[in-house]
């Protein structure tokens, strides 16, 4: 237990001197590198920043490079993918990608909010089966909210979540109040 204290620590120290800057390059990076441990990252600009401060910045972060990362499919799968490849091959992507081109605000909240969905996985999807920008950036803002605050203030592995009935309590709660901004937002904003 003092050995992982201790990485912690160095981890810790490690982000705090490289500033804020470091802080959000990892965050930020983590949306075109799925391999790289968001809740790490969040948890530890949490720790080195505070709560405030670490959360707005992991949002900050996640929220422009998410944006980022579906910008770069959406145009990709504009300019490459419908003129490169096979019609067939198009068609057959059209045809998985069917049930979530018409993905509900509500819903892909939803997806976003859940804090073991891969961001990069939902990035590459919104932008290649055509997602509204608008769509997509109100999904993101709301739903990154709320799976950051798990990742921040809970932070545990999806096994450790999955047998620790407090954890599983709180993603409940989260994708609740998460699904009712989402209506709340749509409504509003004539988001579906």
């Amino acid at each position: 237990m003092e050995a992982i204290q201790s990485f912690v620590d160095f981890c810790t120290n490690f982000i705090s001197q490289g500033g804020l800057f470091f802080g959000f390059l990892l965050v930020f990076l983590e949306s075109f590198l799925p391999v790289l441990p968001l809740g790490v990252f969040v948890a530890l600009n949490v720790n080195a920043f505070g709560g405030v401060v670490g959360l707005s910045l992991s949002w900050i972060a996640t929220c422009l490079g998410c944006f980022v990362s579906y910008t770069f499919f959406s145009f990709l799968s504009e300019t490459v993918l419908h003129k490169l490849l096979p019609k067939k091959s198009v068609t057959q992507i059209e045809k998985a990608t069917k049930t979530f081109q018409n993905i509900s605000f509500s819903n892909l909240v939803l997806v976003i909010a859940l804090p073991f969905t891969p961001a990069f996985l939902v990035n590459i999807i919104c932008g290649i089966v055509g997602v509204s920008r608008r769509k997509f950036l109100f999904s993101i803002f709301i739903g990154k909210i709320f799976m950051l605050i798990f990742w921040g203030y809970v932070g545990k592995s999806f096994i450790e979540s999955m047998t620790d009935i407090n954890a599983i309590i709180i993603v409940a709660l989260l994708l609740v109040i998460a699904y009712v901004v989402s209506k709340i937002v749509s409504k509003k904003a004539n988001l579906d």
